[in-house]
């Protein structure tokens, strides 16, 4: 299975594979091996442990997490303990090389499986945001910089800035805060604000 997976990954000229391996622990403990992106099964020797992904996230590493268990509650649970984005085995080698892509570069990549299970996760309040306030959080999910999306909305970052310190605040007042870029976009998705597809394609 490792040797397939980065296989795959190396066939892209955009990633080196730089370690392997059936564990953590090197990863988290060695400083000098820093990888953009780590990609982690979460059943390692037979057990599942959503403790790894924690483990890694909290050393600074972006994690993907890459599983043929599916079920929308264990994604959900994989996305709150720090993962980037949730790749299933099954959506094959052009999501999963997307996806680790797309995380190097600090950018949002939501597969198939991964939005359903962010889709059908409706239980919390949701906070309403201006329709400005939500293209300038899809714009940010789009690029890398506020000063883009400033240009795009013709307005001065100061104001990209505002809208996305509004949205944080709802977010927080409704009790789901949002510290992160990741976890701003996954309350976007969960509550219907962003659309999956629109984060690969053009605002129109």
């Amino acid at each position: 299975m490792i040797e397939g997976v980065a296989s795959w990954l190396t066939g892209d000229s955009r990633i080196e594979v730089v370690h392997t391996g059936d564990n953590v622990d090197k990863l988290a403990a060695d400083d000098q091996l820093q990888p953009d992106v780590v990609l982690l099964d979460l059943s390692l020797h037979g057990r599942m442990d959503l403790d790894n992904v924690a483990k890694l996230a909290d050393t600074g590493q972006r994690v993907v997490v890459y599983s043929q268990f599916t079920g929308h509650g264990l994604i959900l649970r994989t996305l709150e303990s720090g993962a980037r984005e949730f790749v299933a085995k099954h959506e094959g080698r052009e999501h999963l090389v997307k996806a680790v892509v797309a995380v190097a570069a600090d950018q949002p990549y939501v597969g198939p499986v991964m939005a359903g299970a962010l889709i059908s996760d409706g239980g919390a309040d949701r906070p309403k945001l201006s329709e400005q306030e939500r293209i300038a959080l899809l714009l940010w999910f789009q690029s890398s910089s506020k000063a883009s999306v400033a240009r795009k909305m013709q307005v001065s970052p100061h104001t990209v800035d505002m809208y996305i310190r509004r949205a944080r605040q709802k977010y927080e007042k409704a009790g789901r805060s949002a510290y992160s870029k990741s976890e701003l976009l996954a309350r976007a998705i969960e509550d219907n604000l962003v659309a999956p597809e629109e984060l690969n394609g053009d605002t129109p």
